[in-house]
């Protein structure tokens, strides 16, 4: 049985559904994020360091954060997790923007001509085809991450404000 004190004061009244969706989908996505930029060569492992600390960071905490709502611990807990929620999407969503950024830059500096990576800027990048097409999925997903990371946090604070 729900405490429905807990939850109608707290978390809403749909808050279950609406975050379980949400986490699945960064879940998915953050992990994807992860295992693309792992699987490249990591060419540029300053920026490409950054990239997987915030994709394995926020899988692990995501991870952490879902198990605590579908255990029903969230419920024992009395705190505003509106609020909770809304914070750590923000924080989720700074994070992979930056990651986002650094990732689209490390993938931007490769060029080929006639076969042959050429740098491009001041990051030298030695990528092959397939390599390049790694960075180029671990971007579009670290944007789609943020996307989503967005979105949860928007909907946090609509449910945080009422």
């Amino acid at each position: 049985m729900v405490n429905t004190r807990l939850r109608g004061n707290r978390c809403g009244p749909h808050a279950g559904p609406v975050k379980l969706k949400a986490h699945g989908k960064n879940l998915v996505f953050g992990g994807l994020v992860w295992v693309l930029v792992a699987s490249s060569n990591v060419p540029v492992p300053l920026l490409q360091g950054w990239v997987m600390f915030v994709s394995i960071t926020m899988f692990c905490c995501s991870t952490a954060y879902l198990l605590l709502f579908l255990l029903g611990l969230a419920d024992r807990i009395n705190t505003n997790w509106n609020f909770l929620d809304m914070f750590y999407h923000f924080i989720a969503l700074l994070c992979y923007f930056g990651a986002f950024l650094l990732e689209a830059a490390t993938t931007s500096a490769w060029t080929l001509t006639n076969g042959t990576a050429v740098p491009s800027g001041n990051i030298l990048t030695v990528l092959s085809v397939q390599q390049h097409n790694i960075n180029v999925a671990a971007t579009i997903f670290a944007f789609v991450v943020t996307l989503c990371y967005g979105c949860s946090m928007f909907m946090g604070f609509k449910r945080w404000r009422k």
